[in-house]
Formats: C-alpha cells, structure tokens, sequence
C-alpha cells in the first residue's frame, strides 16, 4: 500500500465532504476526530446536507457545519461559495455525483477520493479501495472512510470510534421533556423500530413484545420514528401489554441527547442505532438483509447484533428478490434479542 504525500506542516484549511443519511454522518465522525488529533490548529469544515447537518453542530472536532439545501440554486450558492474558500485538502467521504462537484467547486490543492468514484480526473489522491489500505477483505463504513486519511499521511492505526456531543444544556431540556410528557422513570430504554427498508425492518409485535421484556427488568420504553412513520407507533401500542412513549417529532439533537440519556437502545439497522453507539449507549441492533461487517456498531460499548444468516445476504435491500418476501429479518427470533438485551443489561 503506497501513501500518497501531502506536506501537512502547510495545511491550514480541510474540507470533507460528507453527503446523504444520519448513519453516513456519524460514521464520518471517526475520520473528523483523526484529522483534529493529527492537525490540531487547522481549520476543519464539513459540508452535509441541511437536514442532517443539526447531527454535527457544536462537534469539538470540527469548526464549521456547511449545510446545503436540496435545490439546484441552493447547491449553486454553496459550490460558489466553496469557489472562494482557499481551502488546502478537500475530502470526498462519499463518492456520489454531486459529493465530487462540491470537492472540485472547493478547488482545494489536494482533492482525495476513492479511484472508483465518477469522475476521477477531478481528484490528485486516489486510492485504489479501503481494503487494499486495510489490507482485509471486509471494511466497515468508518474504516473505509479513515483509509482516505491514512492514504495521504494521517495517522488512522488505532481506529477511532464514532462520537456525537451532547451538550449539557440540551440534557437538561430532555429531562423537562420526559417531565412534561410524565416519563419519570429512571431507567428508560430507547426503541428505534422503523427502517428505510423493509427488509431491515422487524416486525411491530416483536418490537412489543420487546417493549413487554424490557418493562419485565424494570426498564420503560421510548419509541422513536419519523413522522410519517407514527402508524408504526400506533400498532406497537395496540399489541403492548405495558406502557411506553411515542416519539414521532424529535430533532436530531433531542435524539442524539435521549439515546445518551437511555440505559439501552434496542431498534433496526439504522441511523439512530448509529447514534446510540456514537454516544455510548449500549445498544442491541437487529439486522436483515444490510451488511453486518460494513454496518454494524461502531463503539467501544457494549453491543449486540441480531441475525439469522442467509446466502443471499447481504442484498442493496429494496425488495426481497430470492423469497419476495424478507426472510432475513422476518425470522430473526424476538428471544434472541431478549438474550442480547439480558447480557448487556446485566
């Protein structure tokens, strides 16, 4: 594996490039925490899409959040914006079209991406695949995003985890907002059952049949999605035989602040489950059809992953092509996870 030289005694400003989902977000976090450690006084900006770019704000290991809007004029506005910037290194973390348009826009002196991106020409590092960095077969999602650093110098051995800030006062405003909705319980388990995919999806009654165990160890459970994904909330309720809360309307930060308040998380392969590794929160995570070795928990906590393994696995996840219907995370058995959550709890 070659290194491909940049004179970081000269560096003064880096921008990464980090479009696309929570999940992607907090996995891009390992790569920032090793340029900050490496180059402490330079000047560290990410650029992510406006609606996930809350996730990021106030992170110690970068100086601004740039967020762009879905609009052509708004992505405009940003790479002109970017056209001026003089930044040093430009880091494209992921390799889709528009993430390249904004590294090049940035006309950074150094330009590093992976050689299967579109549109290489626009890059002088390329490095040929995380593996070939690795020198592994498989990678996870943060490690493939390190192997970029590593390739132009940066010291990434040591692997760092995924880390979110939760700052104290956004603590304090989560206590008020259990208050006010009358969650006084101590110990309070954060439930993520919704997913992009169904076929990442496990089912509603084992989601309340998991609510059930965990209000058995004394634990009570806040259920979390999306908007438009509270009917998910209504049919747990209907097949519950304890109580727990719904919440449909959270911010990214009161998230990211009651996955850190929570004793456990227990929900799909998701975003969210990325957000309770990143603040440390033990976490039971259930898989379909998406790749355990790229996705799993990124953490040193205590985690588990829930799975029944199928040769056709893993699969991009729109649709169950081998049984039309998604055997992968059907079948995974609600006592294993009540096994994994009774480990970490204990």
């Amino acid at each position: 594996m070659g290194i491909s030289e940049i004179d970081w005694s000269k560096v003064k400003r880096i921008l990464v490039v980090k479009l696309r989902s929570i999940g992607d977000t907090v996995l891009a976090t390992p790569s920032l925490i090793a340029l900050r450690r490496f180059v402490p006084d330079a000047q560290i900006d990410i650029l992510l899409e406006a609606w996930v770019a809350p996730l990021l704000q106030g992170h110690d290991a970068i100086d601004n959040v740039i967020s762009v809007g879905k609009r052509t004029s708004a992505r405009l506005k940003t790479a002109l914006d970017l056209w001026g910037s003089d930044y040093d290194v430009a880091f494209n973390l992921h390799g889709g079209t528009t993430a390249t348009f904004f590294t090049a826009a940035s006309r950074a002196k150094h330009r590093v991406g992976f050689a299967s991106y579109q549109y290489p020409f626009l890059y002088n590092h390329l490095l040929l695949s995380a593996s070939d960095f690795w020198q592994t077969e498989f990678t996870h999602s943060a490690e493939q995003q390190l192997a970029l650093l590593g390739f132009v110098g940066v010291p990434v051995e040591d692997r760092p985890k995924s880390r979110l800030r939760v700052r104290a006062e956004m603590e304090e405003d989560t206590e008020l907002l259990l208050h006010n909705y009358g969650v006084d319980e101590e110990r309070i388990a954060l439930v993520h059952p919704a997913s992009a995919f169904k076929t990442k999806q496990w089912a509603p009654e084992n989601f309340a049949k998991t609510i059930d165990y965990l209000w058995s160890q004394g634990i009570f459970s806040l259920v979390v999605t999306a908007p438009n994904e509270r009917s998910i909330i209504e049919e747990i309720n209907s097949l519950t035989k304890t109580m727990f809360h719904g919440f449909w309307d959270l911010t990214l930060p009161q998230l990211t602040s009651l996955a850190k308040r929570a004793e456990i998380f227990v929900g799909n392969d998701s975003g969210i489950a990325h957000i309770a590794a990143a603040v440390g929160t033990p976490s039971v995570v259930v898989f379909g059809s998406s790749n355990r070795n790229h996705w799993r928990p990124w953490t040193d906590a205590p985690n588990e992953i829930v799975f029944r393994e199928f040769a056709c696995q893993p699969c991009p996840g729109y649709e169950c092509k081998e049984f039309g219907e998604p055997r992968c995370i059907q079948t995974v058995p609600h006592d294993s996870v009540f096994s994994a959550l009774k480990r970490l709890l204990s």
